[in-house]
């Protein structure tokens, strides 16, 4: 797998009905650009009560949030570079995209980009606006 680039996407559920082959472009888009040439990205895409619990367990807050990035950049057996995985709530997200006044596919897109960026180390929390000015250009390019 050198040297290609693959975002895997599971739902836990029953998956929104023709979404999982763009959320894979928009994914493997903003890797792309941000200079990344190999590896997978895992997306789980699940209800409030799962992100609860793992916002509960790796960040010791009890309560959903909206995305969360977990990077890896492991070599596995296979030879394959595992980027790391993100988990995004799907109830959050339709709230937040009702809010805002856009689609859902639009804000999980959004929440995909955002969890893509954290994977490869990009941190709004400890950076001047760097990861935030990205996000901004990768919004205006990939929707």
């Amino acid at each position: 797998m050198a040297g290609k680039l693959k975002v895997s996407v599971r739902w836990q559920g029953r998956a929104l009905p023709g979404l999982s082959k763009r959320l894979r472009e928009v994914g493997v888009a903003a890797l792309q650009r941000v200079g990344v040439v190999e590896g997978e990205l895992s997306v789980l895409f699940c209800d409030d009560r799962t992100m609860e619990l793992l916002n509960r367990r790796f960040r010791h807050k009890a309560k959903p949030t909206d995305v969360l990035s977990f990077p890896a950049h492991d070599r596995l057996p296979s030879g394959t570079v595992h980027l790391g995985d993100v988990a995004i709530s799907v109830e959050t997200a339709a709230r937040q995209a009702e809010t805002a006044g856009h689609s859902l596919e639009r804000e999980l897109c959004l929440l995909l980009i955002h969890g893509a960026l954290h994977v490869c180390g990009f941190d709004h929390e400890q950076d001047r606006g760097e990861m935030e000015a990205l996000e901004k250009q990768l919004r205006e390019e990939l929707l």
